[in-house]
């Protein structure tokens, strides 16, 4: 089926008490097997290009791979773009053919971060594509400190921007091996007070699996980004592909037998959001 934007699976995760799985996808491998255990679990699947992504591959590429995997697919998918940097990244990203667009204003002033998401948003809703934002900081383990969603700015920025969805921090951090402590839920619940947009977990691996499961069902939390958890699997998958065989050599071949193992460790992603 064709691509979706964000706000079209959202809207009924938040209304039937489910979250969707935003993937970081790498390549073509990830991304296939990602949609291949969409399908499996009968679930939309958010395949995301974060600036790892665009900088390895070019945006174009990007944009015509999510199309042709969505166009393929039984269920819905939508592409979109993670962390843009500023209204051209997102622009290029539309211009491509992306359903849905995130621009990473949390460094910013809080006028400025609204201001900007706002009028990358108005950019977005013109062309018929979602908008994600990001307020407070979600930082990286460790790397930058967190700083945690003040739920009165949260309030103004999604009255103030428009965006379809809204990435907070209540305790995430990216880049996680392992779970971490768990979210802040007395914070999140303060956010969830003073809006009713999606709200969305950035470094969703390292939120312990019951967490994350019971917030998909009792919250207004409807996506979760999920990247190192996947890419873990892919590396062990790699792994033991080659130590399997160390004569191989055949690109195609080598990285093949990592889809399978991916589509599983997806699918157990996928499935405990439902």
């Amino acid at each position: 089926m064709p691509l979706v934007t964000l706000s079209e699976v959202l809207g009924p995760a938040l209304a039937h008490g489910h979250a969707v799985a935003g993937v970081v996808c790498l390549g073509w491998e990830d991304a296939r097997a990602y949609v291949r255990a969409a399908e499996a679990e009968r679930a939309p699947v958010i395949l995301q290009a974060g600036p790892g992504a665009r900088a390895h591959m070019p945006i174009p590429v990007w944009g015509a791979m999510f199309r042709a995997l969505a166009e393929a697919a039984s269920v819905p998918v939508v592409a979109h773009l993670d962390h843009g940097c500023d209204a051209a990244d997102c622009a290029a990203a539309i211009e491509v053919g992306f359903s849905s667009v995130m621009f990473d204003g949390s460094k910013l002033p809080l006028a400025d971060n609204i201001a900007r998401t706002r009028a990358i948003a108005e950019m977005a809703h013109a062309a018929g594509v979602s908008c994600e934002g990001e307020i407070g900081e979600v930082g990286y383990d460790g790397g930058a400190a967190s700083h945690g969603t003040d739920p009165a700015e949260a309030g103004r920025f999604a009255r103030e921007t428009g965006v379809d969805a809204m990435a907070v921090s209540v305790g995430n951090v990216h880049l996680q091996q392992a779970a971490g402590a768990g979210l802040d839920e007395a914070r999140l619940r303060a956010i969830e007070a003073v809006t009713n947009v999606p709200l969305v977990i950035h470094g969703g691996s390292g939120v312990p699996h019951a967490q994350r499961r019971a917030l998909a069902h009792g919250s207004a939390i409807c996506k979760f980004n999920i990247g190192t958890e996947l890419r873990m699997a892919f590396g062990a998958a790699l792994r033991g592909a080659l130590d399997a065989d160390p004569d191989a050599f055949d690109r195609i071949a080598i990285l093949r037998a990592t889809e399978a193992p991916l589509e599983a460790a997806a699918r157990r992603v996928i499935a405990g959001l439902r």
